[in-house]
């Protein structure tokens, strides 16, 4: 991923002396938390009302979405997980589990197609 990013997160979180804390089980906690969140923004909302709600609360789900990436970003970096390899090789895994002929216009999980 981008160096600038993480050395920001890098150079954020050790100004603070708070690796000791960033265990992988913590860090995996941290992005569900983060991504409740996020959810907290569409809970009970209809599609129109979702797409109203970002359109009033940009910021607030920018912030979100970003203490996501930042966890997430981390927590590759601190299990020397390349993240763009991972997710290029996911892309593939999910290719083949969703061939184009029979998922195109599907919403179905691939055991179901």
């Amino acid at each position: 991923m981008n160096d600038e990013i993480l050395t920001n997160i890098r150079d954020f979180r050790d100004e603070r002396d708070w690796a000791q804390f960033h265990n992988p089980k913590d860090m995996a906690i941290a992005i569900s938390i983060e991504a409740s969140e996020l959810l907290e923004h569409f809970l009970w909302k209809t599609t129109e009302e979702s797409e109203q709600r970002v359109q009033e609360k940009r910021a607030e789900i920018s912030d979100e979405i970003a203490d996501i990436a930042v966890y997430l970003l981390e927590l590759a970096d601190n299990l020397n997980i390349d993240l763009a390899h991972a997710i290029k090789n996911k892309m593939k895994k999910n290719a083949a589990k969703y061939p184009v002929d029979k998922s195109k216009g599907s919403h179905v999980k691939y055991t179901e197609l």
